[in-house]
C-alpha cells in the first residue's frame, strides 16, 4: 500500500470520485507551481535557462517509468496534440481504430484521412481485444490505435497481447486513463501518449509522448516546429531538418512552470510506486462495487480486466437523478445519459462508500 507521506500530499473532499475526469493536484504540484512562478517573477539573467531545465526533469522520470531513454520522450500539452502528431506522421496505409474510443483517439485519424494521408478502418463493436484486432487487420494496415483503458467501461486493454498480434505494425496507445493508475507494459506501445491532468494529478496543460525505435524510424514529424529542429536555436534564416529522436515532435517551447509541476507529480507517483497506487485504487473500486450491488445497482463497467473506473445504473432512476442524489451527499461523479461513472484514487477514503450508501439508500 502507499505510504502515509504520499497520502498527506492530497486534500480533495472525501466524496470526490471523479479522477477519470480530473485528478486534483498534490501539494507538491501546487508548491512547485508557486515556486517557479515566483522564480519567473524575479527575471534574472539566468532565470529563463534555469526554468527550461524543468522539461528535462519531467522527461527523465517518464523515461524511467516507461523503461526507455529520455531521447525517446517528448512533452506535449495534452493527449490530443500527441495523437494528432502520430496521425499526421503515419506513413500512409490503413489505420485500425474503434469508433467507440474516446474522441481524442478518433478525431486525429479522421482528420488525417480527410487530408489524404491515410485511410481509417473501424473495428467491430466491443472491447479492443487481440482477437478483434486480428480480425480487423489487412495487408494494408500500417498502424493500430487503442485506448489503454476504455473511458466508458474501464476495460483495460491487453497491451502485450495486442503487441503480439499487431506484429511489425505500429501500435499507438492513448494512455491517459491508465498511466499513473495501473502498472502496464507501456513499452509494448510504439507511441504512448498521455495527459497529466487525470490519474497523474499534475494539472491541465501537461502530458507526454514516448516513441519506440520503430516509431522514430517510420513516423514523419510533419508537425515539427522550430524547437523540434536540429539546431533550432540557430537563427540563420534557414529551415532546419527535424532533430533526432522524439524531440522532433516539439512544436514550440512549453510552459516551464507546467513542466516543473508535471515533474513534481511524476516524481511523487514514482516514489509511491505505481503498483502500490494501483492496489489502493482496486481496493476502493471493490468496496464501492460491493456497496452499489447491495443497493440493487447494476454494474455496467468491466469487472474482469478493469482499471479504476466503475460505471453503474440504478433501476428505476435515470442517471441524471442518481447524479443529483450523489451531489447532494457531496459525491462527485461523471454523469452520462446512460450511466453514472465513479473513479476513486489511492487518496480516496474508504468512508466514501458510506456517502454512496447514504445518497442512494431507499
Amino acid at each position: 500500500m502507499v505510504s502515509p507521506a504520499y497520502l498527506r500530499q492530497f486534500g480533495e473532499p472525501g466524496g470526490y470520485l471523479d479522477f477519470a475526469r480530473f485528478g486534483p493536484p498534490s501539494r507538491a504540484v501546487l508548491d512547485t507551481t508557486a515556486r517557479l512562478l515566483e522564480q519567473s517573477a524575479g527575471a534574472g539573467s539566468s532565470t529563463v535557462d534555469e526554468l527550461m531545465r524543468q522539461e528535462q526533469r519531467a522527461k527523465a522520470v517518464i523515461a524511467r517509468l516507461c523503461r526507455t531513454g529520455a531521447d525517446h520522450v517528448v512533452l506535449v500539452p495534452n493527449t490530443s496534440q500527441g495523437l494528432f502528431q502520430a496521425a499526421f506522421g503515419v506513413p500512409g496505409g490503413e489505420v485500425l481504430v474503434s469508433a467507440a474510443e474516446f474522441p481524442a483517439n478518433t478525431y486525429p485519424w479522421a482528420r488525417a484521412a480527410e487530408a489524404g494521408r491515410l485511410t481509417v478502418r473501424g473495428l467491430a463493436p466491443g472491447h479492443v481485444t487481440a482477437d478483434a484486432v486480428t480480425a480487423g487487420l489487412t495487408a494494408d494496415t500500417t498502424a493500430v490505435s487503442v485506448n489503454a483503458v476504455d473511458f466508458r467501461t474501464g476495460y483495460r486493454a491487453d497491451l502485450a497481447a495486442l503487441r503480439d498480434v499487431v506484429g511489425d505494425r505500429l501500435l499507438i496507445v492513448d494512455g491517459i486513463q491508465g498511466f499513473g493508475a495501473i502498472d502496464a507494459p507501456w513499452d509494448a506501445a510504439d507511441v504512448l501518449v498521455a495527459g497529466g491532468q487525470k490519474w497523474l494529478r499534475a494539472g491541465w496543460g501537461t502530458g507526454f509522448a514516448v516513441l519506440s525505435d520503430r516509431a522514430l524510424e517510420r513516423l514523419r514529424p510533419v508537425l515539427s516546429g522550430w524547437t523540434g529542429a536540429a539546431g533550432g536555436g540557430v537563427f540563420d534564416n534557414e529551415i532546419h531538418p527535424p532533430a533526432p529522436g522524439a524531440a522532433s515532435w516539439s512544436i514550440t517551447n512549453l510552459s516551464p512552470v507546467s513542466s516543473g509541476a508535471f515533474a513534481a507529480a511524476l516524481e511523487l507517483a514514482e516514489e509511491a510506486g505505481i503498483g502500490a497506487i494501483e492496489a489502493c485504487i482496486a481496493e476502493r473500486v471493490g468496496t464501492l462495487e460491493e456497496t452499489l450491488r447491495s443497493l440493487g445497482a447494476q454494474i455496467v463497467s468491466a469487472t474482469g480486466r478493469r482499471a479504476g473506473i466503475l460505471a453503474f445504473t440504478l433501476p428505476g432512476k435515470p442517471a441524471a437523478q442518481v447524479g443529483a442524489l450523489l451531489a447532494a451527499e457531496g459525491v462527485a461523479a461523471t454523469v452520462r445519459p446512460e450511466h453514472v461513472r465513479l473513479s476513486p484514487h489511492a487518496s480516496t477514503p474508504m468512508a466514501a462508500a458510506d456517502r454512496l450508501r447514504a445518497a442512494l439508500s431507499p
